[in-house]
């Protein structure tokens, strides 16, 4: 008895969610019972009569929305009503070759109703109805409704890239937050999904229209073949019974998908604004005095016509100049005064007080592409390059000791449409072409012949490069080129670029921010070490000098150990960037020369070096003269290291390293300047060129 009554007292339990998930369910149940199971004539008069309430329902929804996405559950509607209506003719048919031969009343009232008292009982009348209603439903409803989805589908798709865009624009500026962001995203999402459902929908409409033409010629021929042959009718009543039936089971189902066919073609159709389809139509129609008059002097023009129905056309020309005087009514009628605290108001809402929030800060890194790049860099298309930027940031963070700023990526319409722009700070620092579907293929200087294709350069090394079509990959490679794709081309550059201006990117935050993280992981080496032993912003100059020289900061606790020991006595950023290198000289041997092999190196001739070392002593600078061969020499000799495969590093006494150091970075950055107290003992040194030398 317990449990009888807890189940007795289940449907008062159960929710309003759950009983609405179970609609669909029943309906797809209650189709497939009418395909199956005899209907008695009452079940199938509440069928129709809901079948016909459906689509009158249908029809207001979609003409009282204001926006697409509010009925976005219209193509699966369309398709039930498709199902609820073909198992309805099935079930009807059924019934009708079965009782037919009883009487009009066979299939049920509503079926008689409109089998008689709409087309007055006459089946040539009904059948003529009847295809009309057909042709009106598949060849201008059906047909123009499916051809707006599919354009609409097309134009939602192409679109969207452009949208995704302009959301992200609007987020990285500060406009939107990320809520509202995700919500826009979602929203054009559900938009592209609505109307690729409404293309494919609008299929089932046209088809059921097909498949009633079907129905009701097979509905005729078996009728007539069981009214005579089964039930010995003539042919006559046999025609006129059956025929009035299937006409009847036809009007009455194609009337509800007439309906909805309508409801399908006002729903692509209309244009998304702050009113629904009734206001924008009355609004829109009837709101121009000048349209009503001109209307009304034409249709008064044929009144007076002798033989036309001169009173109607003169009563629609009164009506319409009786609108157009009431609408310049309106329109002349002067505007109530407006309070004088309203002006006050007004300017004050134009004028709104200028805050911080008006203020737009530079992005630290930033890209820029024409819109044939987007696909590239959009996340709903799976853009590879933003993947490839992720995998940069995070490969530089494992390498260099630091996490450079995101890189915020906007599109502009002002650019080329396969160029893209790399911004530090606002400032464009590296700029290119990237032809998507399209390949690189980069010259490294052993590449034999030629190709077919668009020439260019590399944009990170600056080396000779064609853009080639995909189907010239494989013979590009053998031929000795090194081929990439766009999304690794422009990866590439960005890579490079970051590299390049990692001392620039490396802010205080970003020191603050290491500094932080080295306090989490070793909390007693950095107490007091900030402001105490050393200040932050000279912290942030020693960590800036060695990104400058592209060394390593992984090695945070030896950096901290050194600057602690030599920054009570010594606070210049330059001398501690030094002694720095010096306790990190094992990190930068290895780097430059991994391994335990020779190390190759360009070395200075001794002369030169006694110059040099004067001339630091002497506190001045290097001579012009001095310095142009100096310059000279160093990129003769770095092309030999290119030649020999051996590193691009120049070692050089001790106090001379800084002074060389700054004066080659700005004429030749490829070339890293070591100082000998910086190798490690047990590596054997060669000198591959030498500077200075005869």
């Amino acid at each position: 008895m317990a449990n009888l009554a807890v189940l007795l007292r289940l449907p008062g339990n159960i929710k309003d969610s759950q009983l609405k998930v179970l609609a669909g369910p029943l309906l797809i149940l209650m189709i497939l019972a009418m395909m199956v199971l005899p209907l008695p004539p009452f079940i199938l008069d509440l069928l129709f009569t809901f079948n016909i309430a459906l689509s009158i329902m249908v029809l207001l929804v979609a003409m009282f929305t204001q926006r697409t996405l509010e009925f976005a559950a219209f193509p699966t509607i369309l398709l039930f009503s498709t199902l609820l209506r073909l198992a309805l003719n099935v079930a009807s048919t059924r019934v009708i070759l079965l009782d037919g031969h009883t009487g009009a009343a066979a299939a049920g009232r509503v079926v008689e109703a409109f089998g008689h008292f709409l087309v007055g009982g006459n089946f040539a009348i009904g059948i003529v109805v009847f295809i009309i209603l057909i042709i009106i439903n598949f060849m201008v409803i059906t047909k123009g409704a499916g051809r707006i989805a599919e354009v609409g589908a097309r134009f939602v798709l192409d679109g969207m890239p452009g949208k995704q865009m302009a959301i992200d624009a609007d987020l990285n500026a500060g406009l939107i937050g990320e809520e509202e962001a995700k919500k826009r995203r979602a929203e054009v999402t559900q938009e592209a999904d609505f109307y690729g459902s409404m293309d494919g929908a609008s299929k089932f409409v046209r088809g059921d229209a097909i498949a009633g033409i079907m129905i009701m010629i097979i509905n005729v021929v078996g009728g007539l073949l069981v009214g005579v042959v089964q039930h010995g009718m003539p042919l006559g009543a046999a025609a006129e019974s059956y025929t009035l039936l299937t006409i009847g089971d036809g009007l009455v189902a194609q009337i509800p998908a007439l309906v909805i066919s309508t409801a399908a073609g006002v729903i692509v159709t209309r244009v998304s604004t702050e009113q629904d389809v009734g206001e924008q139509m009355v609004n829109q129609l009837f709101s121009n005095p000048r349209v009503l008059m001109l209307s009304a002097g034409v249709l008064g023009l044929l009144g007076l016509v002798p033989g036309m129905p001169n009173l109607v056309f003169l009563l629609f020309t009164a009506a319409l100049l009786g609108l157009a005087w009431w609408q310049r009514g309106r329109e002349m009628q002067p505007k109530p005064a407006a309070s004088p605290l309203m002006p006050r108001a007004q300017e004050s809402a134009a004028t709104v007080e200028a805050t911080w929030g008006d203020v737009q800060l530079e992005d630290s890194l930033g890209m820029e592409v024409g819109y044939r790049l987007i696909p590239m860099v959009d996340q709903q298309q799976n853009g590879e390059l933003l993947g490839r930027i992720r995998s940069i940031r995070k490969k530089f963070a494992q390498e260099m000791g630091f996490l450079p700023p995101v890189v915020h990526i906007r599109d502009n319409m002002d650019l080329p449409a396969a160029r893209y722009r790399i911004l530090m700070k606002g400032v464009e620092i590296g700029s290119g072409d990237a032809y998507p579907g399209r390949w690189m293929a980069i010259n490294p200087g052993t590449a034999a012949g030629t190709l077919p294709g668009e020439p260019t350069v590399d944009p990170a090394f600056g080396l000779a490069a064609i853009w080639i079509d995909s189907a010239l990959k494989e013979q590009a490679q053998i031929q000795g080129f090194t081929v990439v794709e766009a999304s690794t081309v422009v990866a590439t550059h960005l890579n490079h670029l970051i590299g390049q201006y990692a001392s620039e990117l490396f802010g205080r935050q970003e020191a603050q921010q290491l500094l932080d993280r080295v306090s989490q992981e070793m909390p007693k080496l950095t107490e007091d070490l900030v402001p105490g032993v050393i200040s932050l912003t000279t912290l942030h100059k020693v960590l800036q000098n060695l990104l400058a020289e592209r060394v390593s900061m992984r090695d945070m606790r030896t950096i901290i150990e050194t600057l602690a020991e030599h920054a009570p006595v010594q606070n210049d950023p330059y001398e501690l960037t030094t002694v720095v290198r010096v306790a990190l000289g094992r990190a930068i041997t290895q780097q430059w020369f991994p391994g335990s092999g020779e190390v190759q190196v360009i070395g200075l001739d001794a002369t030169l070096e006694r110059l040099l070392l004067q001339a630091l002593q002497g506190g001045g600078g290097l001579e012009p003269g001095l310095a142009d061969r100096l310059l000279e020499q160093a990129q003769r000799a770095l092309q030999n290291q290119e030649m020999l495969g051996a590193p691009p590093v120049l070692l050089v006494n001790h106090p001379l390293r800084a002074l060389l150091a700054r004066f080659l970075r700005r004429n030749l950055p490829q070339l890293a300047v070591l100082s000998n107290m910086e190798l490690t003992d047990n590596r054997q040194i060669r000198m591959t060129a030498t500077i200075g030398g005869q």
